[in-house]
Order: structure tokens, then C-alpha cells, then sequence
């Protein structure tokens, strides 16, 4: 599914993230940086050892901000790390959206043309898909009808039951 957004497209898709082929993929990565489980996890497994060292060397990442490092083996040439918020730790709504908003941001100031996004902080994190689905689409489309460079953003969903909620929220924002 997609929309057209001024001259740019807002996509769903359900799938496995690191397949693909947008200038970058959006890590829902921890403050440390390190690549454990979930998308993490299968960035680190396709990517290989390069993007944890370029983490590494980073060293840290505030809640809500995201930095860019090389795609390693990953179809994508860079990974955005954008450190999501921890369901209880206070402000998440404000803290998705920063997340949100600091990885288009991260692809303009790179000159990138496309990303994809998952469900950030909604694994491990324990943040509500359908909040999620929320903050994340209705930010995506305010940042995509501004000045943007970004041609493409998409949201891929790991499983049919996020890709609905995506659906039926991308469904209700742009009616």
C-alpha cells in the first residue's frame, strides 16, 4: 500500500526490513548501540561485524535521536539507529516522535532519497503497536509535506497483524 504525500511516497509493506533496498533501514536500536534481538539483531546477523564496530565507535545515542552508520552486507548502504523510547520510562509518546522525526532528518543532512522504518520500540520495548502506528505515521507525513529530500519512506511490518494496524491507521490519518 501507498500514498502519495506532495511528490513523495509513504509506503507499507510487510516484510523482513533487511531486504530492503532503500538508501537506509531504521534500526529501533537500544542508547548503547549494541545490536542485540529483534531488528537489531537481524541487521547485525545480515549485515555483519562492520556496523557494530561503526556502533562502537559512536559509543552512545540519546533516547529519541538516531545516527547513521554504514549498511555492511544489508542491501541498504547505511543503517539509521534511532533509540526509541522503554514503555514506563516517562514521556514515550514525545520520545517516539523525536525517534521518528531525528531519522528523515539524519537521511536529508546524508543527501539519502529513501528509508525504512519498523515499528520502533515496539518489541522488547513493550511500546503499543497502535500508539506506535500513530506517532510514527502521522510525524512521517507532517515531515514528508515539508521541505524534505527524501523521495520514499516506508514502513516495513514484521507480520500481518502490524502491517494492519498500520493499515487501517494509514487508513484514518489520510482521510
Amino acid at each position: 500500500m501507498q500514498i502519495q504525500i506532495k511528490n513523495k511516497i509513504l509506503e507499507l509493506t510487510e516484510g523482513d526490513i533487511t531486504e530492503q533496498t532503500t538508501d537506509a533501514i531504521v534500526n529501533a536500536a537500544n542508547s548503547s548501540l549494541i545490536l542485540g534481538a529483534g531488528v537489531a539483531g537481524a541487521i547485525r546477523s545480515k549485515g555483519g561485524p562492520t556496523i557494530q564496530q561503526e556502533c562502537d565507535r559512536i559509543g552512545h545515542c540519546a533516547v529519541g535521536d538516531a545516527v547513521i552508520t554504514n549498511g555492511g552486507n544489508l542491501k541498504a548502504k547505511h543503517v539509521i539507529h534511532a533509540v526509541g523510547p522503554r514503555m514506563g520510562e516517562g514521556d514515550e509518546d514525545e520520545k517516539l516522535k523525536n525517534a521518528t522525526l531525528s531519522s528523515p532528518k539524519v537521511a536529508d543532512d546524508n543527501q539519502l532519497k529513501s528509508i525504512a522504518f519498523p515499528a520502533i520500540s515496539t518489541g522488547i520495548f513493550g511500546f503499543p503497536l497502535e500508539r506506535c502506528a500513530e506517532i510514527m505515521l502521522s510525524n512521517a507525513i507532517e515531515y514528508l509535506k515539508g521541505g524534505s529530500g527524501l523521495e520514499k519512506v516506508v514502513f516495513c511490518l514484521f507480520g500481518d497483524a502490524a502491517f494492519l494496524v498500520f493499515k487501517q491507521t494509514l487508513g484514518r490519518l489520510t482521510e
